[in-house]
């Protein structure tokens, strides 16, 4: 049999390698233009940052060292530009001679991955405008800013990459402005409320973010010096376009394949619609993993996962891919933020009656000399009570707390699995419960009813007005709020009234809870506690002391 993969980086070469090991027998051609194979697209920030030095630390395998280690045939230089699927033939385009030849195949893997999307906008060729999606890219990149002192750049695009591009010029002194067209940072990642965190973050570290705005014109003649937006004008000596990716599927437009928006259509397997042709990574779209609904989630993890399965499929194993979680984690200057699942927002979508809850914990034993802070927002069905989604922010291993939540969505999990987890603690590793297990404790007390609170996002929506704020902080500091002692209060507290309606904040949202308890208990009939506290929130109080 004869196996024709087009593309060579993560979801091509992992099919190929896994095939050849499931089958010797079984002929593999890897066909892709650039003359690098198998690169690591992910660390391409980290080498403009310097955190990687060298190029060849991002190339995992030369094409010769792939062969050899995998027996597989790789063909570089060649630009797959038709398919002919009645005749199971692809012209391949020699991309310096321009000559083109057919090579046929038994079966056909298309692993063409994306390319970064091009803003149609005048100046988006200037010398200083650069993608980030090949080793060229990234070391063109590096060399401009060292060769040119680039002292300010512009990044358009505030997802994964963008941030990712911002975070590592940044730390190369450049200041940067990050601009995008959603109304937040990490659209479609993150929840607003979540996403807004983020953008203050960077901004106190020193990274312009601008939101809810778009590039009309990149200015320069010899060079880039700057880019007008619909918010004004910013000048900048580098830009990079960093406004999402396009799948490579261009030259599949006449063959009759099933696409949407340029994705193609794969089942469970990883069969297209066309007869003995399969796709697999950043060009495929597959499944969600909780709705069953179509999704797109071009990473490098998902590829290589894709990839693997395939090969398996074509070596005549029964098996089966089950979806995505869309899974991702991004590192920035001082904050860390990971995501799986749906947000809460995908949720409702899917129908589902969504539960949230947003909890700050300490992110080991608070007096361990570097312990900080995790704050997790949990996504969950309030019927089934599973769980559905996560989201954490903070300076250190938000990918743990990630993790857990992907094994708890694979596995089907409640809440109630996660409550006497017995996760590894050690005072310099986690604290002995588990934060993740804090918030699931918090989650299951507001669904029980034994928790009543409002989000941050109903804050931020004004929600609150109205209450009176009750400060619980251990000694006042919230201004113009009505401060308790919680130690002292053993019944009716003077001055407020058990009908009133009050919000209770403090710090993190613990000595709030503690005081609802003792509240309630005593008759008070509508207390609120604020998750997130003054941590995640700006708490203020006007002069009627309703909360603004």
């Amino acid at each position: 049999m004869k196996v024709l993969i087009i593309g060579g980086v993560a979801a091509g070469t992992k099919t190929a390698a896994k095939l050849k090991r499931e089958d010797r027998s079984i002929e593999v051609t890897v066909i892709t233009r650039d003359q690098d194979i198998s690169y690591a697209g992910c660390g391409l920030p980290y080498y403009v940052g310097g955190f990687i030095e060298s190029r060849d630390e991002l190339i995992v395998n030369t094409p010769q060292k792939y062969s050899g280690l995998t027996g597989v045939e790789v063909r570089t230089g060649k630009e797959a530009v038709a398919l002919d699927a009645a005749k199971k033939e692809v012209t391949l385009k020699d991309v310096q001679t321009g000559n083109t030849e057919a090579w046929s195949y038994d079966k056909l893997v298309i692993a063409t991955g994306a390319s970064a999307a091009e803003l149609p906008i005048e100046g988006k060729d200037l010398p200083g405008v650069f993608r980030m999606r090949t080793p060229d890219d990234a070391e063109s990149m590096r060399t401009y800013a060292e060769i040119n002192h680039v002292k300010k750049a512009v990044v358009i695009g505030a997802g994964f990459i963008g941030l990712e591009a911002a975070e590592n010029l940044h730390a190369k002194g450049i200041h940067v402005t990050v601009i995008d067209f959603a109304p937040q940072v990490l659209p479609n990642i993150l929840d607003p409320e979540m996403a807004d965190y983020v953008k203050k973050h960077l901004e106190n570290a020193g990274i312009r973010v601008i939101t809810g705005t778009s590039a009309k014109q990149i200015l320069g003649t010899d060079k880039v010096t700057g880019v007008e937006t619909s918010e004004g004008t910013f000048p900048c000596e580098m830009l990079v376009m960093a406004a999402g990716i396009r799948p490579n599927t261009a030259f599949l437009e006449e063959t009759g394949i099933e696409m949407f928006k340029g994705t193609i259509l794969v089942d469970s397997q990883m069969k297209t619609s066309l007869d003995d042709v399969y796709a697999a990574g950043d060009c495929a779209m597959v499944t969600n993993r909780i709705t069953g609904k179509r999704q797109w989630s071009p990473m490098g993890s998902s590829a290589n996962l894709e990839g693997r399965t395939l090969a398996q499929v074509l070596a005549g194993i029964q098996k089966t891919y089950p979806g995505v979680l869309g899974t991702g984690v991004v590192k920035l200057p001082g904050l860390n933020a990971g995501r799986t699942g749906l947000t809460e927002a995908q949720a409702r979508e899917a129908g589902y009656d969504v539960e949230t809850v947003l909890v700050p914990t300490d992110d080991k034993a608070h007096y361990y000399p570097d312990a900080s802070f995790f704050i997790t927002k949990l996504i969950a069905d309030r019927a089934t009570r599973k769980l559905l989604g996560v989201q954490v922010l903070g300076p250190g291993e938000v990918d743990k707390m990630v993790d857990i939540a992907v094994m708890g969505i694979n596995m089907g999990a409640v809440l109630e699995d996660f409550e006497n987890a017995d996760f590894a603690y050690a005072p310099p590793f986690s604290t002995a419960i588990h934060p993740f297990v804090q918030a699931v404790y918090v989650l299951m007390n507001k669904l029980d009813g034994t928790l009543v609170s409002m989000t941050p996002a109903e804050y931020a929506a004004g929600k609150a007005k109205g209450y009176r704020v009750v400060d619980v902080l251990p000694e006042p500091e919230i201004k113009g709020a009505f401060f308790v002692n919680l130690a002292k209060v053993n019944g009716e507290i003077e001055g407020l009234h058990k009908k009133e309606k009050i919000l209770i904040v403090c710090a993190r949202g613990k000595r709030a809870y503690f005081l609802q308890n003792r509240m309630r208990y005593y008759g008070y009939e509508n207390t609120v506690v604020l998750e997130g506290a003054t941590f995640f929130n700006d708490v203020k109080v006007n002069d009627t002391e309703d909360v603004v």
